[in-house]
């Protein structure tokens, strides 16, 4: 039986499933690049936010001076 099928399928298969492998990588990879990126660029949120806050309470104590 294994003799009928030629070599090259073989490859075909064994290539395909290292496809699928490899894309699965790549999937991982960017999923975890765009976590990075989403918290870096939320720190900088926050980061505006209270500073914010900060020029706000430096406001309203001038004013009550």
């Amino acid at each position: 039986m294994m003799e009928a099928i030629p070599l090259w399928v073989f490859a075909v298969i064994i290539l395909i499933f290292l496809s699928g492998y490899m894309a699965y990588r790549a999937m991982l990879a960017e999923r975890k690049l765009d976590q990075q990126f989403i918290e870096r660029e939320g720190k900088i949120y926050l980061e505006r936010i209270q500073e914010d806050r900060q020029k706000r309470e430096a406001r309203k104590q001038q004013r009550s001076n």
